[in-house]
């Protein structure tokens, strides 16, 4: 394995919207380039691409991790090209002056799980809810948290109600029924080989959202920490950025024992995310809904296709 392949398969643990995994990335004279792939969008739930852009904003955050843990300085330029719009970085790599901080977040790629189970109910200490609000607001985004039960509540509703939005449009069961997979296809939503056809059958056919509507709420309302991660614009930059910022606090995280998961159902509803920015204004233009919590138990690791 060349030293692009090793960091390359650890950029690529980076967490992405339905596990589409939607990056190409290209080894050069000392750089990596990273491209967005939009064979693997989602045109009913993301129809601007904003998601598979923060997705790849997380894979570019974890490649500079994996890059100052290989002990390389890795030097980012978005956009390189503004005549191709799907060119989003590219990543110079040089000897030393390879960023401690990032080095020591290295453990946490591997460890990181999307975690939608209930949470262990112990509360996130202040300190370390401080921790992922910095780590946001490195990357150039604002990790609003929300503490008070008011807020936490009516987040919950917006869930819920973005839940019972998308259940009950056609177009966005059958896209999400078509990335439900099995582990051996190694993208996706994966569910059991066996149960695959009968559950992409079902949510293709029914409208789930009262039920899944329910669920989600409860796990808003139980989570020790709720947060709307948003950026001061809405263009592909910030979309980018957010997806650094993401993996940025993700990573600190897992990195102080937590996991996370998302809730971006009020986020991925037009309809609803001005109401989320006005839940939460001191995030900015709302890009992401995130709980975290301790999580007891271990997940296996969501699978791969070949970077």
């Amino acid at each position: 394995m060349t030293a692009f392949d090793a960091l390359v398969a650890r950029a690529v643990l980076a967490p992405s919207s339905h596990n589409t995994q939607p990056w190409i990335f290209r080894a050069g004279e000392g750089h990596v380039d990273l491209f967005a792939d939009r064979t693997r969008a989602l045109p009913v739930n993301d129809p601007d691409d904003r998601e598979l852009l923060i997705s790849c904003g997380a894979a570019l955050f974890t490649l500079q991790v994996a890059a100052a843990a290989a002990g390389l300085h890795a030097g980012v330029l978005a956009w390189p090209d503004a005549n191709d719009p799907d060119w989003l970085a590219r990543v110079a790599l040089g000897e030393g002056h390879a960023d401690a901080a990032l080095a020591a977040l290295s453990p946490a790629i591997e460890a990181r799980r999307t975690w939608r189970k209930v949470f262990a109910p112990r509360p996130v200490e202040p300190a370390l809810g401080e921790k992922l609000q910095m780590a946001a607001t490195a990357q150039g985004a604002t990790l609003a948290l929300l503490e008070d039960e008011a807020r936490r509540h009516a987040l919950a509703d917006l869930v819920a109600r973005g839940d019972h939005l998308q259940w009950e449009t056609p177009s966005w069961r059958r896209e999400l029924a078509m990335w439900m997979h099995p582990r051996r296809d190694r993208d996706g939503l994966v569910v059991p080989g066996a149960a695959a056809a009968v559950t992409r059958a079902v949510v293709r056919s029914f409208d789930m959202g009262d039920g899944v509507g329910a669920k989600d709420r409860q796990l808003a309302e139980g989570s020790p920490l709720l947060a709307v991660l948003g950026t001061p614009g809405d263009t592909p930059a910030d979309w980018l950025r957010a997806g650094q910022a993401l993996q940025h606090a993700l990573l600190v995280g897992v990195a102080n024992g937590l996991q996370a998961s998302y809730l971006n159902q009020p986020v991925e509803t037009p309809e609803l995310r001005g109401r989320v920015q006005a839940l939460a204004p001191e995030a900015g233009v709302p890009q992401l809904v995130l709980r975290w919590g301790h999580a007891e138990g271990e997940l296996p690791a969501t699978p791969r296709r070949q970077p």
